[in-house]
């Protein structure tokens, strides 16, 4: 895992505040940390707290009912309630960058640490550019003299651009680890799967906000893409995980306490003796911590059964009822939410495991990231690794770019999108591109697209990598904000008061009703209200058709999206100190 230190001198010491302003520096003496490998190590480390630590990546997607509707997305957000313009991390990476040329450090070990920094403003600037379109490029650590960077206004989205690929190109050039067995740290095929990761973005963003203006560019980063895929795909250091079967192996990659190194590029890993834990089990099981989020019906049902063929092929799929629609599906489907025979542990005894309504709207309620044992789900006591850059998403990106680009091949679609869906059980349709639309597929999510290989490419990209965070980014990307908007449906219920076995353990689990609990009522039995009004309270989880149909959560509510949303507004507070900014359009 990511080496620990109990003290690492300049990291404490010259991390900036929020914003960018000048901070005292220590002085310390430089030459004690850039006068040796061994220094330039200890501060490279200060650079992975910019990963993430947590599973609720996440948090805002389309396929998700939560709690309460993000900020983002209520009408009353405004520049007031925003966040994430600070600069902290970025004048750390500068710092490094700017005296780290000690002539006792052999040049290539220099280079090396300079393409690691390299490599994290990169992901820097690649977060800020998603979230906020245009922002000032800074590559040296300001002092307070420098007010012309201090207070200058932002800088063009192709400057950025350039500048973070220049970075990350010098990143996968001169970082000279290929394999860490840890899957921790930062190697030279991590850097081209990030590489593969912003120019899939960046030219998709390009293609389809044809507002922009660039779409004459889009290919180029499209073709970058395919090119850092297909370098690591090429390098054969990674494959995709098949062990335990098409049943099993999926959710290994989400629970194992290792990462899983022959998929896992990149992982937070969790560590007991040094009380590195997270909260998986605590968020996704309780009804008060967590968000409650829970999986929509209309993404369950873009799952393929196992044949190869949609879903919602199936005659009379809009009403069937959970226990029957689970069955056939793609085998992710299983390792994803609670169905079947999922069991969870309790004292070290195995029990049923059906959805539970105190944790989930919707009935689809997720096991992706969580233990089966149930010890883990009170505070942060999870220790399985949580994966951050998956080999699977390389094949994804690949075979995404080539696509949009009009040059995938049968082959191609066989060794990225067969492979995945191979390992899901799937077994029709893995060796050649599709040549019809799903109609499902395209009205409900993607209507501009006319192209199956593109939309299956999207459809599996969701299924593959959802709750991996990467989910509101394809959003934007693809210029589909108005799916955050989408129904929070549930599964289909045919009446009120009658139970419900969802398991098929010959327990029953859970009944409807509407108004007074039905009395007497079955031991055991979950009993949720869904009448349209709780006293004085509106109610927000119903059935569709009143007394039956799928269930509904917070549909009396507004979500809102427009344009502007494509970018969050520059936090209030940053636009008065510098009004050379300038707001984002919309959010003035």
């Amino acid at each position: 895992m990511k080496k620990i230190y109990l003290w690492f001198i300049l990291a404490s010491l010259l991390i900036a505040g929020c914003e960018l302003e000048q901070y005292p520096e220590s002085t310390t003496s430089r030459a004690a940390v850039f006068s040796s490998a061994q220094g330039l190590d200890l501060y490279a480390n200060s650079f992975y707290n910019m990963l993430p630590g947590s599973t609720t990546l996440d948090a805002m997607t389309d396929y998700l009912a939560v709690k309460t509707i993000p900020n983002f997305l209520q009408p009353a957000f405004s520049a007031t309630n925003s966040s994430g313009w600070d600069w902290g991390d970025l004048r750390n990476i500068n710092y490094f960058l700017k005296y780290n040329t000690d002539s006792r450090v052999p040049e290539e070990v220099r280079k090396n640490y300079n393409g690691i920094a390299k490599f994290f403003r990169a992901l820097f600037y690649f977060e800020k550019v998603k979230r906020f379109g245009d922002v000032p490029w800074i590559n040296i650590p300001l002092d307070v003299s420098d007010t012309i960077m201090l207070y200058g206004p932002r800088n063009s989205r192709t400057l950025i651009m350039d500048s973070v690929l220049a970075d990350i190109n010098y990143a996968c050039a001169n970082i000279t680890s290929t394999v860490d067995a840890s899957r921790s740290l930062i190697t030279k095929y991590v850097a081209y799967g990030l590489k593969s990761r912003i120019c899939l973005f960046e030219g998709t963003f390009r293609k389809y906000h044809t507002e922009l203006g660039l779409e004459s560019t889009a290919n180029t980063w499209l073709n970058d893409a395919a090119s850092a895929a297909k370098t690591v795909m090429d390098a054969g250091t990674y494959s995709i995980y098949t062990s335990g079967g098409t049943t099993k192996a999926y959710r290994t990659l989400f629970t194992s306490s290792a990462p899983v190194a022959s998929e896992v590029m990149l992982a937070a890993v969790m560590d007991l003796t040094l009380n590195r834990l997270h909260d998986a089990n605590w968020w996704w099981t309780s009804g008060t911590y967590g968000s409650k989020a829970s999986f929509i019906r209309s993404f369950i049902n873009t799952y393929l059964m196992e044949d190869g063929t949609p879903f919602t092929n199936t005659p009379g799929w809009q009403t069937m009822l959970f226990k029957d629609e689970v069955k056939g599906r793609d085998h992710r489907l299983q390792q994803t939410i609670r169905m079947g025979d999922y069991k969870r542990i309790s004292d070290g005894v195995q029990i049923p495991g059906p959805p539970v309504f105190s944790y989930t709207f919707t009935g689809y309620q997720p096991i992706k990231w969580t233990l089966d044992d149930m010890y883990y789900d009170t505070r942060d006591l999870n220790i399985n690794s949580i994966s951050l850059m998956r080999y699977a998403e390389m094949l994804l990106n690949y075979a995404e770019a080539r696509a949009e680009l009009g040059t995938l091949s049968d082959a191609d679609w066989a060794s990225t999108i067969g492979v995945l869906r191979s390992r899901a059980g799937i077994t029709g349709g893995l060796s050649a591109k599709p040549t019809e639309v799903d109609p499902y597929l395209q009205s409900t999510y993607f209507p501009d697209i006319s192209d199956p290989v593109i939309l299956e490419i999207r459809r599996e990209r969701g299924i593959e990598l959802s709750l991996e965070g990467v989910r509101f980014p394809d959003i934007l990307r693809w210029k589909r904000g108005e799916l955050m908007k989408m129904e929070w449906n549930g599964f289909y219920v045919p009446e009120l008061v009658t139970p419900m076995d969802l398991n098929e353990d010959g327990i029953l689990d859970v009944a409807f009703f509407q108004g007074t609990k039905p009395s007497p009522s079955f031991k055991g039995v979950e009993y949720v209200d869904v009448s349209a009004m709780i006293g004085t309270n509106q109610n927000s989880q119903r059935l569709k058709n009143n007394t039956y149909g799928e269930l509904t959560w917070m549909n009396n509510l507004v979500r809102a999206w427009e344009d502007k949303h494509y970018y969050y507004p520059i936090p209030l507070n940053d636009i008065l100190q510098n009004p050379n900014l300038k707001q984002n359009p919309g959010w003035q």
